[in-house]
């Protein structure tokens, strides 16, 4: 009998390498199926617009010693502006985030006619929270009840 053996000799860093790259293209053969797979489209959120009594609308912020009203004017189913009432010098100089703060939620608020999931960046939330609290405090007067 004629047996034809055959000896292979690996190199254990050749056989490391290889499972290396084998188990780095099957994560991102999974994390490009994952990212470029077809999303399910969420159904639309079927609410209803709210419903206003139309007017002006204000709520007031205590900073400090000092009160800050917050004015919303909405229509019988739009927000349509949102701003302050005569904002002092002075809160503008110990306050200085309050109004770019005021413009960006007041864009989004117009945009989306709603106060949730607005978003704003990390370093204003205090201030933004307290102008939302202070704009839905105003809306909750101007609702349909």
């Amino acid at each position: 009998m004629s047996s034809k053996t055959r000896i292979v000799v690996l190199k254990m860093k050749e056989l490391i390498y290889t499972a290396v790259f084998l188990g780095l293209a099957v994560v991102l053969i999974t994390l490009f199926l994952i990212m470029f797979r077809p999303r399910q489209s969420d159904p639309a959120p079927t609410t209803q617009p709210a419903s206003y009594i139309p007017g002006v609308y204000s709520a007031s912020i205590t900073l400090g010693s000092q009160n800050l009203n917050v004015e919303v004017a909405v229509d019988a189913d739009r927000i349509q502006a949102v701003s302050f009432v005569s904002l002092d010098e002075a809160v503008t100089t110990m306050y200085p985030l309050m109004q770019p703060v005021m413009e960006d939620l007041e864009e989004q608020i117009l945009k989306r006619q709603s106060t949730e999931d607005l978003s704003y960046s990390m370093e204003t939330r205090y201030t933004s929270q307290s102008l939302i609290n202070a704009i839905d405090r105003a809306l909750d007067k101007a609702k349909v009840k």
